[in-house]
């Protein structure tokens, strides 16, 4: 198909286009799109139907609509940018450029340009600034004959049919009612009689995005009501733009864990001196903060120096330790994202990382003690190893399962006390531990 297309466009075949996209998902004309020549992009974009063009514009990619922009006449911006779903051309107001953003803002109808500016006025990662306004509102006085009637009216321009949000002459939410129930329902039954009012879940305008994320998870909804401090809806946060949340969330959240700075932009899209900003400062504090390592095998030169095989477990305890703290910090990270944990479960955690970590510490003591018998034949080392190794474990899994939580009750990301901080941490504290051990244990056989 994408050979067929650069075909076409190459011979500016825009009546054949037209044909060949008409069936086509917006997605995939969009990914088209993305691997065309810049003229070529044109072509394509100027054969499409109005309002699949602004669909498959808002697939595209930043860098590709800021190109597209650039080379559309005001009149064709105009239309896309009045056929794009409010939420998504506010969207796109907020990834451009500030000239580029002039531009469309001048091209757009009044209206459109009224609604992009409602949604911008929502802090970034609020409730309000993914919503829509987009949404089908009914009156409880309606019966279900005039609600059809009056869905056939609006519904073109709105971004979901299927769940119908009743107010009062005031605007208030005051019940949800779904199309299935309507149809299910006789013409001359009132909205009011056969609307849900009943456990009403909604979302204020101020709420953190994530929130909305968790109650699309709990509930299954397709589609969220958003109010304001009055009850007044005001709009709806639909299923695929809680989604697109979580990704964002999610990438945000893998980025933290791997000490890298957050990064807005696909990888081949960042320049190298970008990536290189956002993984040097977490390195930065990570390498001056894992000098305290090197400080603490400062102290205990003595230990090592009279015993030198203590060296050679070194690597073993820091690398168990660091591998143990991330295995409990990832869960308990994971935990807090999709709900699972509350900050109020800080004690739950703590005694159950506690009693994992002692059957875990245990078995890998056991084990070692005996292939490092087995190994060197030297009771105290083997001891000293499995005793550390012990210690580590438990010290490691607590620490991990613990600093989330310790985050998430200060207002820090939990995320960001992930493998790379845990292991600094549990480096400093196995190697202490290690040499504590070894200096007590020296010093009864001596």
């Amino acid at each position: 198909m994408l050979e067929s297309i650069k075909s076409l466009v190459e011979a500016k075949n825009v009546k054949e286009l037209r044909t060949i996209t008409e069936d086509m998902n917006e997605a995939d004309i969009a990914d088209a799109v993305e691997q065309l020549e810049p003229e070529g992009r044109v072509i394509l974009f100027r054969a499409l139907r109005k309002d699949m063009a602004a669909e498959v514009f808002a697939y595209l990619s930043p860098d590709t609509k800021e190109a597209l922009v650039s080379q559309l006449t005001a009149p064709e911006l105009g239309r896309i940018v009045d056929e794009l779903f409010l939420d998504d051309a506010a969207d796109l107001v907020e990834e451009l450029p500030a000239d580029v953003v002039k531009r469309i803002l001048e091209n757009a109808s009044p209206e459109t340009r009224r609604g992009i500016n409602q949604l911008l006025q929502y802090q970034e990662d609020s409730a309000g600034s993914i919503m829509t306004t987009e949404y089908i509102s009914l009156r409880p006085d309606m019966n279900v004959e005039q609600s059809f009637k009056h869905i056939r009216e609006v519904g073109t321009d709105k971004e979901t049919l299927y769940t119908c949000y009743v107010t009062d002459p005031k605007g208030i939410l005051i019940g949800v009612v779904t199309v299935r129930t309507m149809l299910l329902s006789q013409y001359a039954d009132k909205i009011g009689d056969i609307m849900t009012d009943t456990n009403l879940i909604s979302v204020n305008t101020n709420d953190d995005r994530e929130k909305v994320t968790e109650l699309f998870q709990k509930y299954d909804f397709i589609a969220l009501p958003v109010v304001d401090s009055e009850k007044h809806l005001v709009g709806i946060v639909t299923i695929d733009d809680a989604m697109e949340v979580l990704e964002e969330e999610s990438t945000e959240d893998f980025h933290k864990m791997a000490a890298m700075l957050p990064m807005d932009e696909p990888y081949l899209a960042m320049s190298v001196g970008e990536l290189a900003r956002k993984r040097v400062i977490w390195l930065m504090v990570l390498m001056i903060s894992a000098t305290l390592s090197g400080s603490i095998l400062t102290h205990y030169q003595s230990v090592f120096a009279a015993l030198p095989a203590l060296i050679a477990s070194i690597p073993m305890l820091m690398d168990t330790g660091g591998n143990a703290g991330s295995q409990s910090s990832t869960l308990v990270i994971r935990g807090l994202a999709v709900g699972e944990l509350k900050i109020r479960d800080f004690m739950k955690v703590f005694f159950k990382e506690i009693r994992v970590s002692l059957l875990v510490g245990g078995g890998l003591a056991v084990v070692n003690f005996f292939y490092k018998y087995a190994m060197s034949g030297d009771f105290l080392l083997s001891l000293t190893v499995g005793i550390s190794l012990f210690a580590t474990v438990i010290f490691a899994q607590t620490v991990g399962g613990m600093l989330p939580l310790l985050a998430k009750a200060v207002g820090f990301d939990p995320a960001l006390m992930a493998a790379p901080i845990v292991t600094t941490i549990v480096d400093a504290g196995s190697l202490t531990m290690y040499f504590a051990v070894a200096s007590k244990v020296m010093s009864m056989g001596a």
